[in-house]
């Protein structure tokens, strides 16, 4: 497996090692010695989701709050999406900053996105099955949110916006700052 980190550190792009011939192809997506080998993180997932999406279907960008906070380890079974990981940390050197990386059924890329981040993503293709490991259980009370379209964050989607569809919960999430703002006082 090559391990990439991205702009954003402890946040890291997996490259699995494919092995194909004519029955198809074989490769280990997660093996937790190689990972914490690799990225320098032990972590103990104990939580896996999967969702299925149509083209334009934003989901995000979420956060889990305080000691309910989820480092993730995310990738796409069927189809492309964008992936986008934003540091909410505020001690960090890199918060405020986003990646956006390309993950697909093709590629086979996953992206780790550690505690303390916002996640998201948009499908370009059709449709999406998307599938994610949580090292924290989901906790509602916990949740907290940004707009997608938040303008400091400055993401590009890869999407025109008339394409989008998005839940009414995350169409009324608080900007970062705002979010961030709320997140301090509480």
């Amino acid at each position: 497996m090559n391990v990439i980190e991205t702009k954003l550190k402890g946040c890291f792009i997996l490259e699995p090692r494919i092995i194909g011939d004519s029955r198809g192809y074989f490769f280990e997506s997660y093996n937790q010695a190689s990972f914490a080998e690799l990225t320098g993180h032990q972590v103990n997932f104990v939580q896996d989701n999967q969702s299925f999406s149509s083209r334009g279907v934003i989901r995000g960008l979420h956060a889990q709050a305080g000691e309910f906070a989820q480092a993730k380890l995310v990738r796409v079974l069927q189809g492309e999406v964008v992936d986008v990981a934003v540091d909410a940390r505020p001690d960090s050197p890199t918060f405020g900053q986003h990646v956006a990386v390309h993950l697909s059924a093709e590629n086979k890329k996953q992206l780790f996105v550690p505690r303390g981040f916002l996640h998201g993503f948009v499908v370009l293709s059709e449709v999406a099955e998307f599938f994610y490991k949580c090292d924290n259980f989901y906790k509602k009370d916990a949740e907290w949110g940004v707009i997608f379209n938040d303008e400091t964050l400055g993401i590009d989607w890869g999407i025109d916006a008339e394409e989008l569809i998005i839940s009414e919960k995350d169409q009324i999430l608080p900007t970062f700052n705002k979010a961030i703002a709320a997140l301090k006082t509480t």
